[in-house]
């Protein structure tokens, strides 16, 4: 077999590794899941009306409207959570032991990491189809054509691959699993700090300059308006610079 095909193989057995922690550990993947259902859930039933009356007149506004307005942000959370979890399993990885067990082993180097990335990629589109399944169930109205939710995940997975990766280094950089969970945290936050949840012109200067220019604002805007049908525009070509960004930090 050539190096490749080993690569290959042994990175299929981490990959089944990590399912069937998963599968063993359900509690997390709920949890993980549990968490931007909630948001979602609460933000439309109790802020809804009051929120979603205050949109710009372009959006349409009453419950309805604010549920298809902070869907994108709801999907960022959920990427998010699974990230996490995703620099848990790596930090625990590096400091059990698990891994000088691995190097007197003779499998890929590159195998443990792909096996963390493919798990976690599997875990965010269950999360990802999951939330999407819900805001449909509670209202959520979408005009986007076949090519559009193409596009759309397309981009969902390009932004749970670049999380991913960047989750792994922060892994990876920690020093035991309580750290690894609580350096992603900020990404949990950014939607709230952009235009995940309120419309951007909506805050105070200093904070809107910050909410327009972090990387999250223009991926969720590249979600809202492929969700809703709109011409592909700028927000997307951003959407995929700042992917690519992220995962290039994370694979430094």
């Amino acid at each position: 077999m050539s190096g490749l095909s080993y690569a290959v193989r042994d990175s299929a057995t981490m990959l089944r590794r990590n399912l069937r922690r998963m599968a063993r550990y359900p509690s997390m993947t709920v949890m993980l899941v549990g968490q931007p259902l909630l948001f979602l859930l609460l933000f439309v039933y109790v802020f809804g009306a009051t929120m979603g009356a205050g949109l710009p007149a372009a959006v349409a506004g009453g419950r309805g409207g604010y549920l298809t307005f902070i869907t994108p942000g709801i999907l960022m959370m959920t990427v998010a959570s699974v990230s996490i979890g995703t620099a848990v399993l790596v930090a625990t990885d590096m400091t059990n032991g698990i891994i000088d067990r691995f190097r007197t082993m003779a499998i890929a180097k590159v195998s443990v990491l792909t096996g963390h990335v493919l798990g976690a990629m599997i875990q965010s589109a269950f999360a990802l189809v999951v939330v999407v399944g819900v805001a449909f169930l509670i209202g959520l109205d979408s005009g986007a054509s076949v090519m559009q939710w193409a596009g759309l995940a397309a981009l969902l997975v390009l932004v749970s691959l670049a999380m991913t990766w960047f989750a792994v280094a922060l892994g990876l950089a920690s020093p035991d699993p309580e750290t690894a969970s609580n350096l992603p945290m900020i990404f949990v936050l950014l939607p709230f700090v952009g235009s995940g949840f309120v419309p951007v012109a909506s805050m105070p200067a200093g904070l809107r300059w910050f909410a327009e220019y972090q990387p999250f604002t223009p991926i969720m805007d590249a979600l809202r308006g492929l969700l809703a049908g709109a011409p592909a525009g700028s927000d997307v070509l951003w959407a995929v610079g700042w992917c690519v960004l992220i995962a290039s930090a994370g694979y430094g």
